[in-house]
């Protein structure tokens, strides 16, 4: 799509949010959540946040914006879901040796296994590659256990069911790795959901737990937890398709592309491909229906708790324009060039702060965000069962 036509529709968001300001007569969104207040941080806060901002920036800002009783539990599953990524990425273990400090690392959070004798000898095996912020993750693995030790039982079955699916299935799929792609969409959903969609599963049953009007939505809830989780990852692998090839790794299907006349043996080679671009147009256009769902399952949240819509809305917002940068620019070599500006994350804060409450102007501004993204396709069975 033309980028006059992408600026238009940027204006439109900018024009209706300035509508809704208008109405409310306040420019600075809900009041803040009633337990956010929730007393003074402990040293664990100020761990767990130093962490999550050297680990990731996208999710040190959407956790605090959940309400206080939540937000210690789910940055500390970010964190526990970050170290077996850390596992998983690193370059100097063969996947024999993955899968050993996988299901260490499952028995670790289950109570099973000592967190010091995982993190002393995962630490030392960490590349030059590895980020710093991971290797303090790694080193602070006994601290990151002690506090999800101390959590209620409901909430450390979240965890550890969540820890336990992510380990065996990352292992997995380090096995069977050929850096030529991954078999079909079933095959792509699998891995969509041991990596992501069981995070939604585990981030609803503690919401659940929270609350007892999300808890009437949960069955409803969990399939498009499942759904959300997938279009959040795969936004991911779209971007970073290429610094995933460098590494060795491609987790594209490789029926979809070979149905558009690509071979993924052969990516790298010619980005600028037509084929390629099929692929990848019916790839946007599954992640946007991904997207969809994850509209529905934060309208499902009960509109009281902004906090929560927050964090859902912002995840959704960043990865529908980052969907919307991969289509405006298909043959991008390089993650950097489909990255989102810091003005696109503040459109997409005070656009949640706005409408946060009202389901008719969420959707309209669903609609405005993914303009000109292919039509949404939507997939059923997205845990590849």
């Amino acid at each position: 799509m033309a980028n006059a036509a992408r600026d238009a529709a940027d204006y439109r968001i900018h024009t209706l949010m300035t509508a809704r300001q208008a109405i409310s007569g306040r420019p600075g969104g809900p009041a803040p959540h009633p337990e956010d207040a929730g007393g003074p941080r402990t040293a664990d806060d100020v761990l767990q946040a130093d962490l999550l901002t050297r680990v990731s920036r996208t999710f040190a800002l959407t956790i605090p914006q959940l309400p206080h009783a939540l937000r210690r539990v789910v940055s500390n599953a970010y964190l526990l879901c970050r170290i077996v990524d850390t596992i998983e990425d690193e370059a100097m273990l063969v996947p024999a040796d993955k899968r050993r400090l996988c299901t260490q690392f499952a028995a670790v959070v289950a109570g099973r296994s000592p967190a010091g004798s995982f993190a002393d000898e995962l630490a030392p095996r960490l590349s030059s590659s590895t980020p710093p912020g991971e290797r303090a993750l790694i080193c602070e693995t006994p601290r990151v256990i002690a506090i999800t030790h101390g959590f209620s039982a409901a909430q450390q079955q979240a965890l550890r069911a969540c820890v336990e699916v992510m380990a065996e299935g990352m292992a997995s799929f380090q096995e069977a790795r050929t850096g030529s792609g991954l078999a079909d969409l079933t095959a792509l959903d699998r891995y969509c959901y041991c990596v992501a969609g069981v995070v939604g599963e585990m981030l609803t049953r503690l919401f659940c737990d929270y609350s007892p009007a999300i808890a009437k939505h949960r069955d409803a809830l969990m399939p498009l937890a499942v759904s959300f989780g997938q279009g959040l990852q795969m936004t991911n692998i779209l971007k970073d398709i290429w610094e995933d090839r460098q590494r060795g790794a491609c987790w594209l299907p490789q029926d979809v592309f070979r149905e558009s006349g690509f071979d993924l043996a052969c990516l790298g080679r010619d980005p600028q491909s037509p084929a390629f671009e099929r692929g990848l147009e019916r790839l946007l256009a599954i992640a946007h229906g991904h997207l969809e769902d994850a509209l529905r399952y934060t309208l499902l949240i009960p509109k009281d708790e902004t906090a929560i819509r927050h964090f859902c809305l912002w995840a959704i917002g960043m990865a529908l324009l980052t969907l919307r940068k991969i289509d405006a620019n298909r043959a991008f070599t390089r993650s950097a060039q489909v990255k989102i500006s810091r003005r696109s994350v503040k459109l997409v804060i005070v656009a949640s702060r706005l409408s946060v409450r009202s389901a008719a102007l969420l959707k309209a501004l669903f609609r405005l965000a993914a303009f000109g993204l292919p039509k949404p396709v939507r997939r059923r069975n997205v845990r590849g069962d």
